[in-house]
């Protein structure tokens, strides 16, 4: 599957909760989670190397449609819930269309 729709989301924890933030953003690969879905062919989260409760989360999507759509769930749901408590300021958002990409994990 190709990835139509994608986003690059920067989050900044509060001091020293960066750990806390990964763990909650890698549950996102749980099954039943939005990085699980068949739509999702790209879940990356990323840590600065400079500053450690900076997070990156790259997503790839089958579709917009189908990203607003497993993001609009209940599993999603839960993550962003907890997002609040762990964050020292608004999260950073950037859309884009796929050109070309490879990745080999």
């Amino acid at each position: 599957m190709i990835a139509k729709y994608g986003f690059n989301a920067t989050l900044t924890a509060r001091p020293g909760m960066g750990d806390r933030l990964v763990d909650l953003l890698l549950t996102g690969l749980d099954e039943g989670s939005p990085g699980a879905s068949e739509h999702c062919v790209v879940y990356l989260v990323s840590r600065s190397a400079s500053a450690p409760d900076v997070v990156h989360v790259t997503e790839g999507w089958s579709s917009e449609e189908d990203h607003h759509r497993i993001f609009a769930g209940e599993a999603a749901q839960a993550i962003v819930a907890q997002l609040d408590g762990l964050l020292a300021k608004e999260s950073e958002y950037t859309d884009y269309v796929p050109v070309r990409a490879k990745a080999a994990f």
